[in-house]
């Protein structure tokens, strides 16, 4: 994928949060790949594939981007479309009938390279949580039910080498009060007994136990009233800001990527099928699916008329032939349905998309009414 790197942002500072050790170095799997300097986590032509029943389930397909210091990056795309397949390759949690055919998922810390499909499984365990932590969607699944909220962030640190009890409960509570909640009240709760907002701050602060350059969060604000998901939301912008981390967010909701994200790729089929900087995708898209997303939502302001994207995600067993969007896109032509997948195309330096016919998307009213068009057409029919 063709990408310029854009200045580099500042080094990480220290905070009122220090690490409790030294951070071992990921080791055990070292490789000599170039990786821009800003760049923490480069992926890399990867590919996915679920074993079933009737073959292989082709479940991430050559998806590449780059994760800069310090970014938000925000994966979209309807469900089935393999944003969290992709997030749990990236902590190598992946079911065991996932395999992963090929690709590269590569972490850069203090310029030493490795890929994390390649770590052992002492350098993994020391890679989650310290390096890279998630945020898991259903923050009620994501505790043990019979363990106190203190207990399993003491069992979190202790994992990673961190045995001075009062130093990891100086830290706890530096954390909680950070994610605006009173720690002697949470520490001592089970799960259960707080609600669902509080336990989404629980695991953001959680998350954030080991000070990891990488958060990826997992629809954070499913579930919650719409007052909540604004608590979490700014709560999430400020601990970015203040701390320097990069974060890695999957949702469905564009208003969430338009809060949080500095860039947003777009996920269909197991493709990233469009990336580019927050505005211009919202502003000047240049693929049919990203389009189809952005009109399916209402606005309060712009008054023009909404619509599904028609049909249905596509059989990740027998995909379709050429653009698997083809089916559902409004923009559909002869080369679309041939035996050549669109390639990424280069928008401008920072944005690509795959679609044959990104340029005639230029006049996005047009092309939005062209969308809507359709789509009232197909679901008439």
């Amino acid at each position: 994928m063709s990408q310029t790197v854009r200045t580099q942002p500042p080094a990480r500072t220290d905070s009122p949060i220090t690490r409790a050790a030294s951070p071992a170095p990921v080791s055990g799997a070292a490789t000599t790949a170039p990786v821009p300097a800003d760049v923490v986590l480069s992926v890399r032509d990867l590919w996915i594939e679920y074993r079933a029943r009737r073959g292989m389930v082709k479940a991430i397909r050559s998806v590449s981007f780059d994760l800069r210091r310090g970014e938000s990056l925000a994966l979209i795309g309807e469900s089935g479309s393999g944003k969290t397949t992709v997030s749990l390759a990236l902590i190598r949690m992946l079911d065991s009938a996932a395999r992963v055919p090929r690709g590269q998922i590569l972490y850069q810390r203090d310029g030493r390279v490795s890929d994390v499909l390649a770590l052992s499984p002492e350098a993994l365990r020391l890679y989650r949580w310290r390096e890279c932590a998630m945020v898991f969607q259903g923050a009620q699944n994501a505790f043990n039910p019979v363990m106190k909220i203190w207990n399993q962030m003491l069992d979190t640190a202790r994992a990673h080498g961190m045995n001075n009890v009062k130093e990891v409960r100086r830290r706890a509570d530096d954390l909680l009060r950070r994610v605006q909640l009173e720690p002697e009240r949470v520490l001592r709760s089970y799960p259960h007994e707080l609600s669902g907002g509080m336990k989404q701050r629980v695991l953001i602060a959680l998350g954030l136990l080991l000070d990891p350059q990488i958060l990826i969060l997992d629809e954070p604000t499913t579930a919650l009233d719409i007052l909540t998901q604004r608590s979490i939301i700014t709560l999430l912008r400020g601990l970015k800001e203040e701390l320097g981390f990069s974060t890695i967010f999957i949702s469905h909701d564009l208003s969430l990527a338009a809060e949080l994200a500095d860039r947003v790729a777009t996920m269909y089929a197991g493709r990233v099928v469009e990336l580019a900087p927050v505005e211009e995708m919202f502003y000047h898209t240049r693929h049919p699916y990203t389009l189809g997303l952005l009109h399916a939502v209402p606005t309060l302001t712009s008054g023009k008329d909404i619509a599904s994207i028609p049909g249905s995600t596509p059989d990740l067993i027998d995909l379709p032939s050429g653009c698997s969007f083809h089916p559902r896109c409004p923009f559909v032509m002869e080369r679309c349905m041939g035996p050549e997948e669109p390639p990424d195309y280069v928008v401008s330096p920072d944005h690509t998309s795959m679609c044959f016919r990104w340029q005639d998307l230029a006049d996005e009213e047009q092309a939005a009414q062209t969308a809507v068009r359709v789509a009232a057409e197909r679901e008439a029919l």
